[in-house]
């Protein structure tokens, strides 16, 4: 639409109160608020950024909805918001509690990281770093070898599995450690989860210097980053103020804003009590759009507020998480939002919202605003990245790969991570067409992405950055389809064999310590992993001469497929690696080798 369709579109609505929606096709582009839907939807035939003059321009329609009272009209647009997921909206991602450290309620409990304990397991946490927890539940394995496996796997066992042979489980599934030993191991590594640091760091420190005085460099530098992790992992913020006495469900939240990304940190308390950490990114430049429109109105905190500030953003946060979810009885706030019709309406549902100046209250606020802050790692490999390669700070990376067995079963991955951590809702994969060209398959699939997300088909943010999982070939095919389609992304590609960085500006090696080199691993190792496994379920969707051997179901041929690799791989195979596969008995294992 242009300056006058949206002047004429305006005329046409009425004065009041009410929701409307720039609409392209089927895609919804944008979902606002208004007391005065005329006058607001008129402010747009003037944008004030080029990111909202894009969305007017792509638009070829306006919808709207009246309410009785600005403060429906609110709420509905936090709905919309929220079932729609615009394009041009600020959209609350990472809406997931942190991770925990569970020990299971078996006789032989087994270690995990999760966000979802099985009932009557013991949990410690919640941990704001994903990366440390994993770190530090690897080297307590690696200490006290408990086991990790799932229950199937587990049982029926006569023979350790792998992680036995690699040290880092004792092998509880055969004997080869007594309950009693096992049980003293399992208590030995929750004591350091309550707090008992040196039951951890003591034996890794003396198994580091072990390695430093055999020369065994590497090993000893990977026990010193998992010491540092241990030794740093109790003060991640779980020296909260605990008043028992506070009967109240509290939330604390605290926003940071570093250039176009902003996060809140939200602290949830229940009767004087830490029990929850969340955080949550938002798209800093869709604040301040909403934001200056709402200046321009006289609505949202003026037309002289600052609107790329934690202010505007926390306004922007607490109408969207509150619209749909059960009302603390307070909200704590680092300072007050840019849009007081906001505080009015959680005031008006009963909830006392403050900014505290002193006292317990005011150091939770601390605490929250520490985690707002927080980037995710010790020597953010993010903002590492983005100057390494010269560009903004890439917090969104997707990664790409392409997965086939001589041009059968083509699939592609598309990962996506968000400051340093993987997405996995965001995760996508595709079926690619049947063909032994690597280059071609690439193309195809950065098209692919490319296409949807300037169709708005696709509900995800544009990444800053694109990995893609190869040399100078893959990546130069996946600049074809930007250029071919027109999508502006930046894009770099890593080569496995030397762990080169491949730019469009040369092939550089960068140290094997850097951390955006770690980033950049992460990334296209799980893509990799991603488009494999994908790439495996699609194989064992084909019917294979495995199918003709009497004993040997669906389930059994795709165990077989995804242990050996392939029908050649199985008739190779030993009949006692046979066997060690599940639901492969003696007599299956011998008709195999006779058929095969």
């Amino acid at each position: 639409m242009d300056a006058d369709g949206v002047r004429e579109r305006a005329g046409d609505l009425p004065t009041e109160p009410g929701v409307y929606q720039f609409r392209a096709g089927e895609a919804t582009l944008y979902v606002g608020k208004a007391l005065d839907l005329r006058d607001r939807v008129r402010s747009y035939a003037d944008p004030r950024s080029g990111r909202i003059l894009g969305m007017v321009e792509r638009a070829d329609r306006i919808e709207f909805a009246v309410t009785d009272t600005e403060t429906q009209a609110l709420l509905l647009e936090a709905n919309l918001i929220k079932r729609l997921r615009p394009r041009y909206n600020v959209r609350l991602k990472d809406d997931k509690s942190y991770p925990l450290v569970a020990f299971s309620d078996h006789e032989v409990p087994r270690i995990e990281v999760t966000r979802d304990p099985e009932a009557g397991a013991v949990a410690y946490g919640p941990f704001t770093d994903v990366g440390r927890v994993e770190t530090v539940v690897k080297a307590v394995r690696e200490v006290y070898g408990l086991r990790g496996c799932s229950d199937h796997k587990y049982e029926g066992r006569d023979r350790p599995c792998l992680d036995y042979e690699m040290g880092i489980c004792s092998a509880p599934c055969t004997g080869e450690i007594s309950p009693e030993a096992y049980a003293e191991d399992v208590a030995a590594a929750r004591r350091f989860f309550e707090g008992e640091a040196g039951v951890l760091a003591d034996p890794l420190r003396r198994r580091m210097e072990t390695a430093a005085e055999a020369n065994e460099f590497e090993r000893a530098a990977n026990l010193r980053d998992r010491l540092e992790a241990v030794e740093t992992f109790h003060g991640e913020g779980g020296e909260a103020v605990s008043d028992r006495s506070d009967d109240r469900t509290v939330d604390v939240l605290a926003a940071a804003v570093e250039g176009e990304a902003a996060r809140v940190a939200r602290l949830h308390s229940e009767r004087g009590q830490l029990v929850d950490r969340t955080r949550h990114q938002l798209d800093a430049a869709a604040v301040a759009d909403a934001a200056e429109r709402g200046g321009a109105s006289g609505e949202g905190g003026g037309a002289d507020a600052d609107a790329n500030t934690p202010a505007a953003v926390l306004a922007a946060f607490l109408a969207q998480y509150y619209a749909e979810r059960e009302f603390p009885d307070a909200v704590l706030l680092a300072e007050q939002p840019a849009d007081p019709d906001v505080v009015d309406w959680l005031e008006r549902e009963g909830v006392g919202v403050r900014v505290p100046g002193a006292g317990r209250e005011a150091k939770l606020v601390e605490l929250a605003l520490k985690n707002a802050r927080k980037r995710g790692g010790r020597d953010d490999s993010v903002g590492a990245l983005g100057e390494r390669l010269g560009i903004s700070r890439p917090d969104r990376i997707e990664g790409f790969d392409v997965s086939h067995a001589q041009g059968t079963a083509v699939v592609g991955s598309d990962v996506c991570f968000v400051d340093g951590s993987a997405e996995t809702a965001d995760y996508r994969r595709k079926k690619l067409t049947e063909r032994n060209d690597d280059y071609a398959n690439m193309r195809e699939l950065i098209r692919w992405r490319a296409e949807r997300a300037l169709a708005g088909e696709d509900d995800r943010p544009d990444p800053d950055l694109l990995l893609i999982d190869g040399g100078e070939g893959q990546l130069g095919a996946a600049r074809d389809a930007l250029a071919e389609t027109g999508w502006d992304v930046p894009a770099v590609a890593l080569a496995k064999a030397e762990e080169l960085v491949v730019t469009p500006t040369g092939t550089r090696r960068w140290d094997d310590d850097a951390p955006e080199l770690h980033l950049l691993q992460r990334v296209r190792d799980e893509a990799h992993r991603f488009a494999v496994a994908y790439h495996q379920t699609v194989r064992d969707e084909v019917k294979t001469v495995l199918d003709d051997v009497p004993g040997v179901g669906p389930e059994t041929r795709r165990r077989l497929l995804r242990r050996f690799g392939s029908v050649e791989n199985v008739r190779d195979a030993s009949r006692d690696d046979l066997t060690d596969v599940d639901g492969v008995g003696d007599a299956t294992a011998d008709t195999l080798r006779e058929r095969l």
